[in-house]
């Protein structure tokens, strides 16, 4: 790509006039002090301090941002999360039951770098997920939102409400961690796509919205609902979303049940992404 020769006739001009600016400050400072004037020093070692203490603000303000370690597993109740949880930290299959608390165990990331996260399932029980989501929510770097694609034509308004009070949550819009939406029992016959899976939130998403859009502003008890959804005037897609979104499918239990190995390949290939 070619410089503009203005642009740096420019720039050079600039840069000599401060340098010119400075040397003149400079000089002026050097002649109060020789003139020993009190007052003027005073104010000149206040001002010193000022400009000091100031820098090093800022630079701990920036610098000292949150590190976001976890990779949290959310979804309504039986839809498989803690197997696919086990399955992720063994490689084993493990007999489940509904959660009622957290599990957390590092997950090691199947790519060059290796890099660990912790990796957290949260309880899927709609009177305890709001409480679990609000105390790991900040440390998420990723969200693998795992849906039930065998049954998912009947929990379709259930699984886009607990996503509507994700992707409405201040917090997460903020740090917009990547959003995984695992499509999981894909062992299944009558299990749908990732594809019409996400059209059909799309479209239960876009519902939800214009129902909710008078209350944005009560205090409902939800996690979030601060955040508009999408875009305004446009129906709602999740590409609008400000984090990365992907849609995949996988099965944590495989067909021939316990025996064979579950197909969780494209949720670690996305999980080694981060």
């Amino acid at each position: 790509m070619e410089r503009s020769v203005g642009g740096d006739m420019g720039g050079k001009e600039d840069a000599k006039m401060l340098e010119n600016t400075v040397k003149q400050f400079i000089e002026y400072v050097r002649k109060q002090v020789e003139e020993q004037d009190p007052v003027f020093l005073i104010s000149v070692v206040v001002a010193l301090a000022a400009i000091i203490i100031t820098c090093v603000f800022l630079k701990y303000f920036l610098t000292s941002k949150t590190v976001r370690s976890a990779v949290l597993l959310v979804g309504l109740c039986d839809s498989g999360k803690t197997l696919l949880f086990s399955r992720l930290v063994s490689g084993k299959f493990k007999r489940t039951q509904t959660s009622i608390t957290d599990s957390s165990a590092p997950y090691k990331a199947k790519s060059d770098k290796g890099t660990t996260w912790t990796l957290i399932d949260l309880p899927g029980h709609d009177s305890l997920r709001a409480q679990y989501l609000e105390k790991f929510k900040s440390a998420a770097r990723a969200i693998v939102f795992v849906v039930d694609s065998a049954i998912f034509q009947k929990e379709v308004r259930d699984v886009a409400e607990f996503l509507y009070v994700l992707l409405t949550d201040s917090v997460i819009c903020r740090n917009t961690p990547t959003l995984l939406v695992a499509c999981n029992k894909q062992d299944i016959t009558m299990a749908k796509s990732a594809k019409l899976i996400q059209q059909q939130l799309e479209k239960e998403l876009n519902t939800l919205r214009v129902t909710r859009s008078a209350a944005l502003g009560s205090q409902d008890g939800s996690v979030g609902g601060s955040v508009f959804l999408g875009r305004k005037g446009k129906d709602f897609e999740f590409s609008q979303l400000p984090m990365r979104v992907e849609f995949l499918e996988c099965s944590a239990l495989s067909n021939k049940a316990e025996e064979g190995e579950a197909d969780i390949k494209s949720l670690e290939k996305s999980l080694a992404k981060l």
